[in-house]
């Protein structure tokens, strides 16, 4: 005998091995003959992948029975499909009374003939090849089997071949094995993909996983001792294994969260088996999970209950991430060794366990499998990916640095979170980590993320955070936080008035602050002391009214008759005060409360000293001056200016300090050609803070410029300055 039929027999055996499940005589006879057909049919001097083309059909059909979890039709039918049907063996399949195995093989020949090597529209072939299960579901998944082999033997095929075949195994055949619940083989292909395909990432990866084996390992047993203590005294049977994650399952969430290698958490798993009678596989499972939570802290978002409702490919398990008492997180796979023999055998196992017959099953199953399938209309990688179970869909479960869980509503952002930890850090919050990257304090938060907060003493709250905080406890404090602040401002801008007025030999009582509340359109004592103190009063203005003589409404009204206009100044009609270069014999300002530039939406406020000023409708103050005074209201719009014309603007910037910030800022200045007025900025303990006055030609610009800061890197926000 050749050392080639030894091989050939030695090959034999170890598929009979393979083989799920008792195998008949009539099985082993049925190889026996598939064996010498294929001898006789593949050609001794031709070779496939580094060795004759009888021992690499011989192991592609033990990876058919071993991997794939096929029965003996299957496992012939991938032993032979190598033969064509213009070929002498063809006839001879027919000895082994099987019709089945002609089809499966005619089959696997148009699978490969879909495969082409400029693999460009992976959605459009995937549907092509779920084609092919129209006529015997062991065909796609023998397919399967021949590109594992393929793909483990990667460096045999020539060089301009390769790049191709990882990249369609990547994008095809790996979601394909996910999909069907070979999650072994769709890690496997991932990896050896990757592997040639992103060769430093894959390399760098693979280093930083033998370099932490000794830690990984003690940690291991750390956290496995405890949980086998209880699991014994319980008196249960089970297996506890640790499995790493895959080098491209590490990689993919490296780039997902934006994070080095040390920051991701669930590096390997611990996977707890357990042997246990049919009737109470779900009970044993969940007594599991109440042991592995009682010792260490879960992430209720990272729960996953596939017993309760399996996947559509017949994955059962029960999956949750702990933290441990050190900060580690470690993701805990609980099942019954049934579910284990699915979860590692995917489709066959599932129809074995179902008690369905020989191969009929399979169809069964995949008959299943197509009508899910055909539902989905989604492209590309959205459409092979799981759909996440709506789990606390009210409420979003977030971490602290140290592990400590937090609940808060759905939507809740970086603040709420800050308030949550306690209100000081809520106050004093400027930004915020999640997941390890930076984020702004709007950033709305999903489940299980890890969040930390960065502060600065030189932080208060401010009023704009009202508009996108939802926790009471958040609204309650900046509110609070607000008055005090206006109560603290108040009490100064009160000093300053009786000082000024003592000053003036003016007597400070009631009738004098009345007096100016009705000129300035206010509703308390304490809203003109803050009005005064922060600058929106002018005292000298206010001294003139005060000795101003008095004269009824309807005496002020009449020296002003030609603004009793009562409209919304926003709304278009023709009775406008229009503001532009060619007005004669009109004195108006700009506000300084809020800085208008040409293309604001504006309106005209007639003071009784200094003319018209002109308002953004944005102003903090049009509320008052629109309800207290309509009669002083002016409606404006504007007309075309002098181009070389500036309106002076404020705009303030923050973020995190970054090498060359304030470069590329001065930058996009020059680029605008605009005239800088002033650019003052500091930074400290990592924060930047900044704020630039600036003369615009018109609110174009000023956005332009906002934008074009905000894309700056190191910079969270960039706000435009009312006064």
């Amino acid at each position: 005998m050749s050392d080639l039929a030894v091989k050939i027999r030695s090959r034999q055996s170890l598929v009979l091995k393979a083989l799920p499940g008792p195998v008949t005589e009539a099985e082993k006879k049925s190889l026996v003959l598939a064996t010498d057909i294929a001898c006789e049919s593949y050609p001794a001097d031709q070779k496939y992948l580094g060795e004759p083309l009888a021992l690499y059909y011989m192991e592609l059909a033990r990876v058919t029975a071993g991997e794939i979890g096929l029965a003996m039709p299957a496992v012939i039918s991938a032993l032979l499909s190598g033969i064509r049907e213009e070929s002498p063996g063809w006839q001879r399949i027919d000895d082994l009374h099987d019709p089945s195995i002609k089809e499966v093989i005619k089959g696997l020949s148009r699978v490969t003939a879909l495969k082409g090597r400029d693999f460009t529209g992976q959605a459009e072939n995937f549907r092509k090849l779920l084609l092919s299960l129209a006529d015997d579901g062991r065909v796609i998944l023998i397919a399967l089997a021949e590109r594992l082999l393929m793909i483990r033997r990667l460096d045999r095929l020539p060089d301009k071949e390769r790049l191709p075949v990882a990249s369609e195994t990547y994008f095809l055949f790996a979601p394909l094995a996910h999909r069907l619940g070979y999650y072994n083989i769709k890690s496997e292909m991932e990896d050896l993909s990757m592997k040639l395909m992103e060769p430093a990432e894959y390399d760098e990866i693979e280093a930083r996983l033998k370099q932490t084996t000794t830690s990984r390992n003690r940690l291991i047993k750390e956290f496995s001792q405890p949980v086998t203590e209880k699991l014994d005294a319980l008196g249960l049977k089970y297996d506890l294994k640790s499995r790493t994650k895959s080098i491209h399952s590490i990689w993919q969430k490296m780039k997902k969260q934006g994070v080095a290698f040390e920051e991701v958490f669930d590096i390997f798993a611990i996977r707890i088996i357990i042997d246990s009678e049919p009737a109470y596989e779900k009970s044993s499972c969940w007594q599991v999970y109440s042991v592995v939570t009682d010792l260490y802290q879960p992430d209720p978002s990272r729960m996953r209950d596939w017993i309760s409702v399996p996947k559509t490919n017949g994955y059962e398990s029960l999956h949750t991430t702990v933290v441990t008492p050190a900060g580690k997180w470690v993701e805990v796979q609980i099942r019954t060794r049934r579910m284990d023999d699915i979860a590692e055998k995917g489709l066959a196992a599932h129809f074995r366990y179902k008690g369905l017959k020989g191969e009929s099953g399979l169809d069964t199953w995949m008959a299943q499998m197509r009508e899910v399938l055909g539902t989905v209309e989604k492209e590309g990688t959205d459409f092979l990916g799981e759909i996440r179970p709506g789990l606390y869909s009210d409420e979003v479960f977030v971490f602290t640095p140290k592990g400590e869980v937090r609940q808060l509503p759905s939507g809740a952002t970086l603040l709420d979170f800050a308030f949550d930890i306690h209100t000081e850090v809520g106050s004093k919050c400027v930004g915020g980590k999640v997941n390890g990257r930076n984020v702004q304090l709007k950033q709305k938060l999903q489940n299980g993320d890890h969040v930390s907060v960065i502060t600065s003493v030189k932080q208060s709250p401010k009023r704009d955070w009202l508009s996108f905080v939802i926790t009471n406890k958040a609204r309650a404090k900046i509110k609070q936080a607000l008055n005090d602040e206006k109560f603290k401002l108040a009490a100064e801008g009160k000093e300053i008035l009786t000082r000024r007025l003592k000053n003036w030999k003016i007597p400070y009582g009631d009738a004098t602050v009345v007096k100016l509340l009705e000129e300035y359109g206010l509703k308390t004592s304490q809203d003109l002391y803050f009005s005064i103190a922060i600058g929106e009063i002018d005292l000298l203005q206010a001294k003139k009214v005060l000795l101003r003589p008095e004269e009824t409404r309807e005496e002020a009204a009449a020296r002003v008759p030609e603004i009793q206009h009562h409209e919304d100044p926003a709304t278009v009609g023709s009775d406008y005060l229009v503001i532009d270069e060619s007005v004669e014999g009109l004195d108006y300002k700009m506000a300084k409360c809020c800085n208008p530039v040409f293309g604001d939406r504006i309106f005209g406020f007639v003071t009784v000293l200094e003319g018209i000023k002109i308002h953004r409708t944005s102003c903090p103050n049009a509320d008052f001056m629109l309800s207290s005074f309509p009669y002083r209201v002016l409606r404006a719009r504007w007309t075309r200016l002098d181009a070389t014309r500036g309106f002076l603007t404020s705009i303030r910037l923050t973020g995190m300090e970054n090498l060359g910030i304030v470069a590329r800022i001065s930058e996009i200045l020059s680029e605008y050609r605009v005239s800088v007025k002033n650019f003052a900025y500091k930074m400290d303990n990592g924060m930047f803070e900044g704020r630039i006055e600036l003369l615009v030609p018109n609110v174009n610009i000023l956005y332009g410029i906002i934008k074009k800061i905000q894309s700056v890197k190191g910079i969270t926000r960039v706000t435009r300055v009312d006064g």
